[in-house]
């Protein structure tokens, strides 16, 4: 019996030590993808800037042409970062799920009871505290609202395209989808995933994003 006691709990040091090495990499992959964020956002108003200031009506060197281009790369760029953003936050969100899964089936097989404090030291860590992140989020879609223009209306009555503003529709909804899956409902647990803490989305009403099919 003191036997079989000690290889449970070496078996499950094993565990955990496997368990938290792959915790630590997901902390030290969202924490270099969130550093590199926010330096990018920074940066994201001074180039806007230097091109008014360069090429725009008032600019040293105003040129509507060059004001064009230029502003149409950093439109593309925006929406590619949001993106990535939203594919970040998705990373958090698949992580935890994925480390919810492995500790039920671990205290099912073993009849162990790590799941609830090994969740309870999950949600504190870097990977799943996804604010910095929402904020930035946020703060982007204000900067595409301010940057895209308004749409032009085609002769029969229909809109022209803005290029990239499918690919932003897409990834607000997936990130409106998140936002779903992650409210509070009837059947919340300890183990499910908490409500997605983001503000409101005044440049979805702009874009007429759909709102996403609730999950049941």
């Amino acid at each position: 019996m003191v036997n079989g006691s000690l290889d449970y709990g070496k078996a499950e040091a094993e565990f955990m030590y496997l368990l938290n090495n792959e915790i630590d990499k997901f902390n030290a992959f969202f924490m270099e993808q969130e550093e590199d964020f926010v330096i990018r956002h920074k940066e994201l108003p001074q180039r806007i800037q230097k091109v008014i200031d360069k090429w725009g009506p008032n600019g040293t060197q105003p040129s509507e042409m060059e004001y064009k281009e230029e502003m149409a790369k950093i439109r593309k760029e925006i929406v590619n970062f949001h993106g990535e953003m939203v594919l970040l936050m998705n990373y958090s969100n698949v992580n935890y799920t994925g480390l919810a899964k492995i500790l039920k089936k671990y205290d099912k097989r073993t009849g162990g009871v790590l799941r609830l404090p090994v969740i309870q030291k999950v949600l504190e860590q870097p990977f799943f505290t996804t604010d910095l992140i929402s904020k930035l989020v946020k703060e982007c879609e204000t900067t595409i609202e301010s940057v895209f223009p308004p749409l032009r209306k085609k002769r029969n009555g229909g809109k022209m395209a803005v290029p990239g503003e499918g690919i932003f529709k897409n990834t607000v909804a997936a990130l409106l989808t998140m936002q779903e899956i992650r409210r509070g409902s009837s059947t919340y647990s300890h183990f499910s995933l908490p409500p997605l803490n983001l503000p409101d989305f005044d440049v979805i009403q702009s874009l007429q994003v759909p709102s996403p099919i609730p999950i049941p």
